[in-house]
């Protein structure tokens, strides 16, 4: 054998060993134990499916003691539909699902509120000494109608007359199960039973940053005080909670997840925290709440579940405070929004279909509400641009000198009758309205996957680009709403700095502003920046036809009679309160000025 033979053998026998020893497939072994796999059956309005536990051990036997009976099954699954709900309940005490039949997700797939890879349920409670999860029994499962309400009662017996039960209670319609605890013959350690509840919220919505700064926990207690987690953090939120609660949601942009007591909870604790890395998970909720044993074995311990709409005309039926669920902001834009914005808009969609022809519709309504204060806000704006040369005199006259400028520039606005702020006034009075639709269009479930023109849903930012990149503060998308609306009110405020006197920063800062806004709505609802862009146009038709009732000619001959009168007189005229303090707080500020000059 020569010396390349011996090589090319022992390189096919190095080959050899390697396939055989790591890349060789290994065969099936037989299974001891095969898994038993039953096909669900449907057996009228329910589902039942199967799969087989293993036996559990010894210890664990022990620990649940005359419920260790319960502890060996199949997970079967019942399925219960209404008008509004698709609910799944499993045999071990717990929901399963809750698919929300009227509604799908950004992507036209079911919307599950409840769904078995996010949501995870435990029961914890004190049993002969030993701690046990009552979510890990398998009951006996029986179905019952009263009333067009369909019973599910999950019960384990204990022997004798001892057992405990779960009672799920689903009405033909609506978005609340009634849930009952109840526990006979059996004596159940501790105060409390601790409830807890994880679910990892999954995105719904188009945006996932917009819907992780939508989504929290929030909770009632029993004294009336609403509180919750920070909605805008990513970061871990944790909070004790050791006053009695009446309910606890986990709120979604659009969505609630709920369980409220007809009694109280004892307390609880409740955590929120987001992966920014994990495209498909908006935030993990943790929800842990104290029961009473007391109410337990008394048979009070009375719940119901809400997965439903975030939609005010439900949440105020649901329980006391938990339409604040709906985050409407803070007085006065939540009254405005309550009270003014949510009838107006409810009334119209009992009339028109097209949603965008309904913010029309508001924008026309919101206007010729405020048709009185825009009219004074032009008429003071138009005296100002009257006086603008005399003051532009009194500049040059007095230069650098601040003082004697501001207090030339009072005396002429008391000789010609005129209040300096009587063009921003009534706007200031606007802002709270402009502020309310801020927070009602991003939060309003009525405008979602609700399409107008070229933005398919008004309940997000509608887009006309997507960039390759991303601008910083910007996004990687261009809203054309948001630059409609931005260039519109460039030249609404540039119109408006024709009419006043407005110089220097000040003048700067209102062209600034609606740059700065353009980065920030870029994401927000399309239906906001909508709202802004046609609320523009109706002003500049507005200001239109006010300027036909605005006699300027006749405006500068009152203020010139009333500067005759005044000097007349030879004195300088009885002064508004509004006007005697502003002189009050010139005059203090000068002498602090000489004062610290002096020092």
């Amino acid at each position: 054998m020569d010396r390349n033979s011996a090589i090319g053998l022992t390189l096919i026998a190095v080959l050899l060993l390697v396939y055989f020893n790591f890349l060789a497939p290994t065969p099936p072994m037989p299974d001891a134990s095969p898994a038993q796999v039953t096909t669900p059956v449907t057996e009228g309005d329910t589902l039942t499916a199967t799969t087989e536990t293993s036996l559990p051990s010894g210890d664990v036997l022990q620990q649940y003691g005359s419920l260790s009976t319960a502890l060996t099954g199949n997970e079967s699954l019942t399925t219960v539909e209404n008008a509004d709900l698709r609910v799944q309940l499993s045999n071990q005490g717990f929901i399963k699902e809750v698919e929300l039949k009227k509604f799908k997700t950004y992507s036209q797939t079911p919307l599950y509120l409840a769904q078995g890879g996010n949501n995870r349920f435990s029961l914890q409670a004190t049993y002969e000494g030993k701690e046990i999860d009552l979510y890990k029994l398998f009951y006996s499962v029986s179905t019952s109608k009263k009333n067009d309400t369909t019973h599910i009662s999950l019960t384990a017996n204990t022997g004798g007359t001892g057992y405990v039960k779960h009672i799920y209670s689903i009405p033909p319609a609506g978005y609340q199960i009634g849930y009952h605890i109840q526990t006979s013959g059996i004596v159940l350690g501790g105060k409390n039973l601790t409830y807890r509840w994880n679910d990892q919220v999954p995105l719904q919505e188009k945006a996932i940053a917009d819907s992780r700064t939508k989504t929290t926990i929030n909770y009632y207690t029993v004294q009336g005080e609403f509180d919750n987690l920070s909605q805008t953090s990513n970061d871990l939120e944790t909070e004790a909670l050791a006053t009695p609660l009446k309910w606890v949601s986990i709120r979604q942009k659009f969505f609630i997840s709920a369980i409220l007591a007809r009694n109280s909870f004892s307390g609880g604790e409740v955590k929120t925290v987001a992966n920014v890395n994990d495209p498909a998970i908006v935030k993990e909720a943790t929800v842990e709440l104290y029961i009473p044993t007391e109410d337990v074995s008394t048979h009070k311990a009375s719940f119901a579940y809400y997965f439903g709409p975030n939609d005010y005309n439900l949440l105020s039926d649901v329980a006391e405070g938990f339409s604040r669920n709906l985050d409407l902001g803070w007085p006065p834009m939540l009254w405005i929004n309550k009270f003014v914005i949510i009838p107006i808009f409810n009334f119209l969609e009992g009339f028109v279909s097209s949603y965008g022809l309904i913010i029309v519709l508001l924008v026309l309504f919101v206007k010729i509400l405020l048709l009185p204060l825009s009219y004074k806000s032009y008429l003071g704006m138009a005296k100002m641009k009257l006086l603008k040369p005399e003051l532009d005199l009194i500049k040059e006259k007095n230069g650098d000198n601040m003082t004697q400028n501001q207090q030339d520039q009072m005396k002429l606005y008391q000789q010609a009758g005129v209040n300096p702020f009587s063009g921003c006034i009534p706007l200031l009075l606007q802002m709270p309205i402009l502020f309310a639709m801020f927070y009602f269009f991003p939060v309003s479930i009525e405008l979602r996957q609700k399409s107008f023109l070229w933005a398919e849903d008004l309940s997000t930012y509608d887009s006309i680009i997507n960039l390759p990149f991303t601008i910083p503060f910007y996004g990687s998308h261009v809203s054309l709403f948001v630059l409609l609306m931005t260039a519109s009110t460039l030249i609404y405020q540039w119109q408006n700095n024709q009419l006043s006197n407005v110089q220097g920063p000040m003048k700067t800062m209102g062209m600034i502003m609606p740059v700065i806004f353009m980065f920030v709505l870029n994401s927000f609802s399309a239906g906001l920046s909508f709202y802004y862009f046609v609320s523009n146009l109706v002003t500049f038709a507005q200001q239109a036809i006010i300027k036909r009732f605005v006699d300027e000619d006749k405006i500068m001959a009152v203020m010139e009679d009333h500067k005759k009168k005044m000097l007349a007189g030879g004195g300088t005229g009885k002064k508004s309160s509004f006007m005697s303090k502003l002189e009050q707080a010139m005059k203090a500020s000068e002498e602090a000025r000489k004062a610290s000059k002096k020092k």
